[in-house]
């Protein structure tokens, strides 16, 4: 069965780049609502914004998402992230900026509020979207991919020249709470050389060594160190879920990113919905919507010190 939130849920934070307060509301939504988000400071123009694939627009930094009169809402990722690992499939998120709040950085401060809520069984049954057959993008070294799988599992890999950062590799099948556990808490990287360029070019405003993994030649920048020795990879991994929640649906497949960002995870979902012979749209059985991620997650399945 779709799940909803029971009631609705506050956020308030800073946009990571315009540096701008931020207030958002999680509203629980009817079933086969999906997510939307609502912009609730335009006026004269549609304020809603699909949470969809077909919605992102090309953006180097973040998912950023537009409607057809330009309205749009980004850095969504770790939102909509925390939305398919805690098993919502219908919400309405109001929103009074252009903004989503980056808050710690990751999407634990999300999944705890929505666990803690508690969800509400919905009498429609879970549509997830099967793939068939393999397909793939590549940009240089850069590679994104989907294989057939009966849950979704994701398998990503990154190489940076940072000797603090460096080959770092990990697969995960989603099902049974593995997001919440394993993935939800690791938080953003960067360099410090993208901060000062990002700066420079007036952004990342709002980032701090608080809410963002910040390394240098010497290591790990931010107070308190890593969450996890391989948190860089974990959190890609987490951008993943995100952007693969923009599908309309949870995915049945395997996922491989290798140097792969926003931008490739979502040229591979367009090239997926290109090809009607790549997919099928499936109402899941318990014994499918038992493997989809977020299912049975329980509050003590949050890591401790996020």
């Amino acid at each position: 069965m779709q799940n909803t939130l029971r009631s609705a849920v506050v956020f308030e934070g800073l946009g990571l780049h315009s540096g701008e307060p931020v207030r958002m509301v999680v509203h629980p939504a009817s079933a086969d609502y999906g997510i939307w988000f609502k912009r609730t400071d335009v006026t004269g123009s549609d304020a809603m914004i699909a949470a969809r694939w077909d919605a992102v627009v090309p953006s180097k930094l973040c998912t950023l998402l537009a409607n057809r009169q330009g309205v749009t809402v980004s850095t969504v990722e770790h939102v909509m992230a925390a939305l398919a690992g805690c098993a919502i499939h219908n919400a309405l998120i109001e929103i009074d900026g252009p903004e989503v709040p980056i808050l710690d950085g990751s999407s634990a401060p999300f999944v705890q509020a929505f666990i803690a809520r508690g969800l509400r069984e919905q009498s429609a049954p879970v549509r997830a979207i099967r793939v068939l057959r393999p397909v793939e993008v590549r940009e240089g070294d850069a590679v994104a991919r989907l294989d057939p799988s009966d849950m979704l599992e994701i398998d990503f890999r990154i190489d940076f020249a940072e000797p603090a950062i460096g080959q770092q590799e990990k697969r995960l099948n989603m099902a049974n709470g593995a997001f919440v556990r394993e993935l939800c808490d690791s938080r953003t990287f960067c360099r410090q050389s993208d901060v000062d360029v990002m700066r420079a070019n007036g952004l990342a405003l709002g980032g701090t060594l608080e809410n963002a993994v910040v390394f240098d030649a010497d290591g790990v920048l931010s107070p308190g160190g890593l969450r996890h020795a391989d948190e860089p990879v974990r959190h890609k991994m987490l951008d993943a879920l995100g952007d693969l929640a923009l599908a309309g649906g949870p995915i049945l497949g395997r996922y491989t990113g290798v140097r792969a960002g926003h931008a490739m995870t979502n040229r591979l979902l367009r090239a997926l919905f290109a090809d009607p012979t790549l997919y099928e749209i499936v109402d899941c059985g318990d014994q499918t919507v038992c493997k989809l991620p977020g299912m049975g997650v329980v509050r003590a399945d949050v890591p401790a010190r996020a």
